[in-house]
């Protein structure tokens, strides 16, 4: 997705990192297991909240869980069961790149959503 005709590598960060909100959520995407895959006909759509993801990259890979935010902001989600311990003995949530998961579950509460993949 190109949010700037140009080819340069500062342009296109610059594009990426002062892009509106509704483009963010297109960045935001994560690749379909072979089932969604087959029932939907696409490759990937953007993860949302209560959607369970399988996570294939990184310190946590292998980790299957619920994601728990989307940060549009920052461009990470973050996922059920992936936590960084504190020094004082907190867990807190680790941020996660949608590029880095593959959803396994979909959310099956939104209905809206359903009918905006069909018709896409």
């Amino acid at each position: 997705m190109a949010f700037t005709k140009s080819k340069q590598p500062r342009k296109q960060r610059k594009a990426l990192f002062n892009a509106p909100l509704h483009l963010r959520r297109k960045v935001m995407s994560a690749m379909l297991s072979k089932e969604l895959k087959e029932k939907l006909g696409k490759n990937a759509i953007p993860v949302r909240k209560g959607d369970v993801v399988r996570i294939m990259r990184g310190d946590f890979k292998g980790l299957e869980g619920e994601v728990i935010k989307v940060d549009l902001k920052r461009y990470r989600i973050y996922v059920e069961g992936a936590n960084n311990k504190r020094q004082d003995g907190r867990e807190v949530p680790y941020p996660i790149h949608p590029s880095n998961v593959m959803i396994i579950k979909l959310y099956d509460k939104d209905e809206k959503r359903f009918k905006h993949i069909k018709n896409e």
